[in-house]
């Protein structure tokens, strides 16, 4: 039997708390543009942990919220951090082309000021629903931002499709009162995101962005990919599953030529799938974490994407969540807090935080529930639905 492992809570808490009030580590110089995603990381892996307002001051969040508004561009959406913003009076149309906002820092400037309780009173809302379907293409694909010329920048990412559908969500609501905007191609993008075939992380996106269209729009037609019975979910489900696995890092040198475990593929398989001598081998592996596409090895992060996309399909009982627990807590939890990327890599908080929220849909103790389409808390998106356009 298995020691269990435990989640060293306060480790993590003081982890978020260093990555929010000191400096990075260098190796995040190269993300400097990318300072909205980190905050997103940071502040709601401390939501997450339910110590966000324990652990800042009213100041500090105010101070927090206003450097958000501070990264709004003008004629909607944000920037991704400060670096582009040319000053007061400064940007004209000969240039805002190099201070453009882009769709996944405004998702997540968005996110941001929802979970630090801002009512998104001072976002430019008929000015961002007005620039949205300015980065969407003819085939229903989302850019990441419109450059000089009205060039769309950014490749046909579904990545972009969830944010997209996000902001709208988001900003648009059931009575935003902006009814006059027009409104992005909804039907485009449904279209273009069942011709993509993507992996684990992508899948993620894909029916994210579908969920948040079937939230804005309840009444709209069934997509078969959210449609429990179809032959698209049912495959989806079984995809899902199957990239759970028992190969968790590369072997020692020394044990090239010992045996390999015979689960190549996942521990659903095994259990589900393979005659009763392999399901028993099964009960001696006893870390499983998930990989994004067959024959790679478990990462932290994918625990988060496959088990997301589980739980918007109400799938999740798939999962073997007490391997995908011994797999996170014990291979990649880092003994200063926080999560790596696989065993043996230090914390770094992208995967910190989605090893953590993988924890958090299954129970885990001190952590609040997350909402697995919008990935911030429920109590994030309580505050949400409590705005007048909701």
């Amino acid at each position: 039997m298995a020691t269990e492992a435990s989640f060293t809570i306060e480790r993590h808490v003081k982890y978020y708390l260093r990555c929010l009030k000191t400096f990075l580590p260098s190796a995040y110089t190269s993300n400097d543009s990318n300072r909205m995603l980190l905050a997103y990381l940071t502040l709601s892996g401390l939501d997450v942990l339910g110590v966000l307002n324990i652990k800042t001051t009213h100041e500090e969040r105010a101070g927090y919220i206003n450097w958000l508004y501070h990264c709004q561009v003008p004629t909607g959406g944000f920037r991704g951090f400060p670096g582009t913003d040319f000053g007061p009076g400064k940007r004209n149309k000969d240039n805002e082309a190099w201070d453009p906002a882009n769709v996944p820092a405004t998702f997540f400037a968005l996110v941001n000021l929802l979970i630090l309780g801002d009512d998104l009173s001072r976002v430019k809302r008929r000015e961002c629903l007005e620039w949205l379907p300015t980065v969407q293409r003819e085939d229903g694909s989302f850019g990441e931002l419109v450059g000089p010329n009205g060039s769309l920048g950014g490749a046909r990412d579904l990545r972009y499709c969830c944010c997209a559908a996000g902001i709208r969500f988001i900003l648009r609501g059931k009575g935003s009162g902006l009814e006059d905007v027009p409104d992005i191609n909804v039907a485009g993008l449904g279209s273009f995101i069942e011709a993509c075939q993507p992996i684990g992380g992508h899948t993620y996106c894909a029916i994210g962005a579908l969920d948040f269209i079937r939230r804005s729009s309840p009444d709209s037609a069934t997509v078969p990919l959210l449609s429990a019975g179809s032959r698209q979910f049912e495959a989806l489900t079984t995809w899902l599953a199957s990239r759970q696995t028992a190969e968790i890092e590369e072997p020692e040198e020394d044990e090239e030529d010992e045996p390999q475990q015979i689960f190549k593929g996942s521990i659903a398989d095994a259990v589900h799938g393979l005659p009763n001598i392999e399901r028993l081998e099964a009960d001696t592996i006893t870390c499983a974490g998930f990989n994004g596409r067959c024959n790679k090895y478990a990462d932290t992060c994918y625990s988060f994407w496959n088990g997301a996309t589980l739980v918007m399909l109400d799938q999740y009982g798939v999962v073997d969540e007490a391997r995908n627990r011994q797999y996170l807590l014990e291979k990649t939890q880092h003994l200063v807090g926080g999560f790596g990327k696989g065993p043996g890599d230090p914390p770094d908080l992208l995967h910190s935080y989605f090893g953590m929220v993988s924890l958090a849909f299954q129970g885990e103790p001190g952590l609040n529930a997350v909402d697995p389409t919008m990935g911030t808390t429920e109590r994030t998106v309580r505050h949400l639905k409590s705005l007048p356009w909701q």
